[in-house]
């Protein structure tokens, strides 16, 4: 469970290797498992409830597993579609979906560029994406732009403001969290959604939360420790500071007193019906 809060930070797809695409799938795939993120695409689903016949869209849809949650929902007279800007990602998806039997649509595209013209969605969900996006307002506006008059949208991603590494000296910490936060594109998106929806012209109905919590059987875990290299690297902390405060992790997990997580946001609006 290392990757847990591993939301894809720092990992560009046009910078890998085949084993670096490797790693996303691998990272997109433990992630869906996380029991948070299940929680949060379970409440997804049920508020945004695809009806057979209706047509829905994942919007940076990774390996495909919403296009396919979808896909059921909107059974064989509507239409399933997903968007992702990574070649192998789609790759995956598509081919996930094929030996499943699964009527989807996977296509090339972002955030910004959504392939599809206005008012095609009844349906649209975008998870963990606003986050690495340097124009929010734009993909928020592409949102509002494909879904139908009435239509229905669920957007989440982490705010990592709310990041909590526990325990270690708390100078060192907060500069390990800053550190994070300022190689961030948009660190604080979670809690930017709502008012970056309604600028785009759709309605809020209802914001949920769900903080990520690292299991406590892996210490520092990944993120932390890399985190802690880059302090490192710029200046923020000593290497002594680092070394202790990931001994302090690992100790902490010996006894459970250990506690890393950052808060999700979900926020689930519509498009005011003419």
């Amino acid at each position: 469970m290392e990757r847990i809060l591993d939301t894809t930070h720092g990992l560009r797809p046009s910078r890998f290797d085949s084993e670096g695409h490797d790693q996303l799938i691998d990272v997109a795939d433990l992630q869906a498992a996380l029991p948070g993120i299940r929680r949060l695409r379970h409440w997804a689903h049920e508020v945004l409830a695809a009806l057979p016949g209706e047509s829905a869209v994942d919007i940076g849809c990774g390996t495909g597993s919403e296009v396919i949650t979808f896909a059921n929902a909107v059974g064989p007279t509507g239409t399933a579609a997903g968007v992702e800007p990574d070649p192998e990602l789609l790759a995956v998806a598509e081919r996930r979906a094929t030996q499943l039997g699964i009527p989807a649509r996977f296509v090339g595209g972002d955030a910004y560029n959504v392939p599809f013209g206005a008012e095609t969605f009844d349906v649209a969900l975008c998870e963990r994406v606003f986050q690495h996006l340097t124009m929010p307002a734009r993909a928020a506006a592409e949102i509002e732009r494909v879904l139908k008059p009435g239509g229905r949208t669920v957007v989440m991603d982490a705010d990592w403001g709310t990041a909590i590494v526990h325990p270690g000296d708390r100078d060192v910490t907060r500069k390990v969290i800053d550190t994070l936060i300022s190689t961030t594109t948009d660190p604080y998106s979670g809690r930017r959604l709502p008012g970056l929806l309604t600028r785009a012209g759709l309605e809020i109905d209802e914001v949920g939360s769900h903080a990520l919590v690292q299991s406590r059987s892996v210490g520092p875990g990944a993120l932390v420790g890399r985190v802690a290299d880059m302090a490192v690297a710029r200046g923020s902390i000593s290497d002594a500071q680092r070394v202790e405060l990931l001994a302090d992790l690992e100790a902490a997990a010996r006894t459970g007193d250990v506690h890393i997580s950052v808060t999700m946001f979900a926020v689930y609006a519509h498009k005011p019906a003419r």
